[in-house]
């Protein structure tokens, strides 16, 4: 044997291998990305084969649907803030406060329903904006700014509010997001995967995507590489506002009323199934539609449950013990994709 021919095979074995070792990750890769929608498949099928009569129905998948749309929003808000490496605890409180605004003008003092909704998306974007001020231009950890803001905007809410509930909210918002209906379904649904659509579009197509996602691995690399990371984490805080702050309309609108404590229990919620999310579609990443089967996922896990029997609290364990479990699995996920990718 010649000692090129010594050279090569030792060189061909080892780029065998390698290859073998990147086909090994990619479908380890996809398997990761398909498990949540397997998972959330079992549990249709577990839960429809021990209630049949209840939970197998349109009714019940109707409002299954429906009921999660205010969800599938914030988590979304919150979602656009984590990827770039923020947190935003502000986005519940916002949800309340959009909706009081929405009560206030419109039954207190007979705002058109369409500028009180203005009014109440502005509101957002001024929360995000001050929120901002603080992370950006202060360096202040984002953690403890929207805490402190998330208290100190439900402070508002309870002081506008006078901590009553207010109920009569025009019609002209009422039908368009929970009577009417497309395929049974409210249309409160298809304005949450409107946004969901949005997000993906953003991350997926658009070079504030991306930027988003650099900035959020990386802030001295981002900075090195010409991207304005003050303005990018500021625009993402201000846009997490605005589309909590839409979460706040779908929450009067279908609900009707508005209350002080309004959407304040939608922030566990959240966060377990913006983590949960990034466990799938595209894993070790926060993505809008991994969000959306997080969200539907943890739910209809919880009305299963619920029809066997179990009693409230189940929500709180199971949103709990999900937002543990998905963080921890989350970690796993980053340290095998990066390993794998050496």
């Amino acid at each position: 044997m010649s000692s090129d021919q010594q050279v090569r095979e030792p060189a061909d074995s080892s780029q065998a291998a390698d290859v073998a070792h990147r086909k090994r990750f990619v479908n380890g890769k996809s398997l990761e990305a398909l498990a949540l929608p397997i998972a959330w498949l079992a549990v249709v099928i577990l839960f429809g084969v021990l209630r049949p009569s209840t939970f197998l129905t349109t009714a019940n998948m109707s409002s299954i649907l429906a009921s999660q749309a205010v969800l599938v929003v914030v988590t979304l808000a919150l979602v656009v803030v984590l990827t770039c490496g923020d947190y935003d605890l502000s986005v519940a409180s916002v949800v309340g406060l959009s909706g009081m605004l929405i009560a206030i003008l419109n039954v207190n003092h007979g705002v058109p329903i369409g500028v009180a909704i203005l009014v109440a998306l502005a509101a957002g974007l001024l929360v995000g904006f001050v929120n901002g001020l603080f992370v950006v231009l202060l360096e202040i950890d984002s953690l403890i700014v929207t805490l402190g803001m998330s208290t100190f905007v439900s402070g508002v809410v309870l002081w506008i509010s006078d901590s009553n509930t207010i109920s009569g909210i025009s019609p002209d918002l009422v039908q368009p997001v929970i009577v009417w209906r497309i395929l049974g379904v409210p249309l409160e649904f298809y304005y949450a995967m409107i946004i969901a659509l949005g997000v993906w579009y953003v991350f997926r197509f658009m070079p504030l995507g991306r930027r988003l996602l650099v900035v959020g691995r990386n802030r001295e690399v981002s900075r090195l590489s010409g991207i304005r990371v003050g303005a990018v984490r500021w625009g993402a805080l201000m846009v997490s506002g605005l589309i909590a702050a839409f979460g706040g309309v779908l929450y009067v609108g279908t609900s009707g009323a508005a209350g002080p404590t309004s959407g304040l229990e939608l922030l566990l919620p959240a966060f377990a199934a913006a983590f949960l999310g990034a466990t799938t579609i595209n894993p070790g990443r926060f993505n809008a539609w991994g969000t959306v089967i997080a969200v539907y996922f943890l739910v209809t896990g919880i009305t299963g449950l619920q029809l066997l029997g179990a009693q409230s609290f189940v929500q709180n364990l199971f949103y709990g013990a999900a937002l543990i479990a998905a963080v921890s699995f989350s970690q796993v996920v980053r340290r095998r994709r990066a390993a794998g990718t050496q």
